[in-house]
């Protein structure tokens, strides 16, 4: 991750959040000592979605290294419950790959029957140059004239805010472009029965890691968590102790970041011009804790899916369903298909409390995939 100077670090820490919140590949990568030591443990980005015949849960990990390493764990964990954000069931399928065609997944002692690994197209796809272009340009402000508010917002003017805005939406001030076209990581893609992995409930929360033995060496949810709402604030070696520990947690661990998250957002509510519109943000708070129940939420870091819809498409759906009140939302599956824009998405719900309104210009990924043709990832 590239960094702002020390110089810019000592005059305006929170101006590090801004440009060290953008990937420069995957939604989650290489953030540590420990992932870039082994670029085979590093997950790039996480997708789950139900199958339109309602009976599968389709799973896939992209793996940044383009290579699978024999002495790796790849985990799929499913927690399953009743309703959001409460789990009493977990079911982990345990991935072992020696070779391409050498590959185990394992549901407690039952194998897997549909999985592939090996090289595919990402799915991901931003505009990355585009977004470090908007935050410079939100940075440029926040060291001039832009002042925050007592819960940590930039205050911008409504041109600076456009300018935020529309500067996203361009490469180079050109068209927008995908950064991570044509890039081909290492993908494992799993298919399981539902009726495997719901023993708790039809309300599904996932997550990913890789691991050797004992030791967790990296983790996955949503997108851009680690990334995007960590380490902010903190000199280089700082932030890398926090993203250590965080890939090191658990959802049930991550409580330990809402303070950090609390602060990040406060910078992300304000892109838009105005403070306090941010999904679940109580604007009369004068402190971060404005932020904290969208931090609490963010700090679990699955992805939630409603396994008895097969409607799937939406990202955040099930979020929005049970914490916005949009029961227009309620028909959809949730979790994130490899066809989302997620980081729109997500930019949107950290800006504006919404499913859009962020936008990089860059709509989709330059190769189809599928959400019903196994292995669903486009081929390299």
């Amino acid at each position: 991750m590239q960094r702002m100077t020390q110089r810019i670090r000592n005059r305006a820490p929170i101006l590090t959040a801004l440009l060290a919140a953008s990937p420069l590949f995957a939604a989650d990568h290489l953030d540590t000592a420990s992932v870039i030591a082994d670029p085979r443990a590093d997950i790039g980005d996480l997708y789950a979605w139900t199958s339109y015949d309602g009976r599968q849960l389709n799973l896939a990990m992209t793996i940044v290294g383009h290579t699978f390493s024999d002495r790796l764990e790849y985990v799929f964990h499913i927690d399953s419950g009743k309703r959001f954000g409460e789990t009493t069931a977990t079911t982990d399928i345990v991935c072992r790959i020696a070779n391409a065609s050498n590959v185990l997944c394992k549901v407690g002692d039952a194998a897997v029957a549909r999985v592939f690994a090996g090289l595919r197209d990402d799915p991901f796809y931003n505009n990355v140059k585009g977004t470090r272009e908007a935050y410079a340009v939100a940075a440029d402000a926040m060291m001039g004239s832009a002042k925050s508010d007592a819960a940590g917002c930039p205050m911008f003017s409504d041109a600076t805010s456009r300018l935020i805005l529309e500067t996203w939406r361009h490469t180079g001030g050109g068209p927008a472009k995908n950064f991570l076209a044509g890039w081909t990581p290492a993908s494992l893609v799993v298919s399981v029965d539902l009726n495997a992995v719901n023993r708790g409930g039809t309300m599904l929360g996932v997550w990913a890691t890789t691991g050797q033995g004992n030791k967790q060496i990296d983790r996955m949810g949503r997108p851009l968590t680690g990334n995007a709402l960590l380490g902010s604030f903190a000199d280089e070696a700082a932030s890398d102790r926090l993203k250590e520990r965080y890939n090191s947690a658990t959802p049930a661990t991550g409580a330990e970041f809402i303070p950090e998250m609390e602060r990040t957002l406060g910078i992300y509510d304000g892109f838009d011009g105005t403070c306090g519109n941010q999904l679940l943000a109580d604007p009369k708070a004068a402190s971060p804790a404005r932020y904290r129940a969208l931090a609490t939420v963010l700090a679990d870091d699955r992805l939630w899916i409603n396994s008895e819809s097969s409607i799937c498409g939406e990202f955040f759906s099930v979020e929005f369903a049970a914490l916005g009140g949009d029961d227009s939302k309620v028909i959809y599956c949730g979790g994130r298909t490899p066809n989302d824009d997620a980081i729109d998405v997500y930019r949107s719900v950290l800006s504006m409390g919404q499913a859009t309104g962020i936008d990089d210009g860059v709509d989709r990924d330059d190769r189809e995939h599928s959400i019903s043709d196994f292995p669903f990832l486009a081929a390299p």
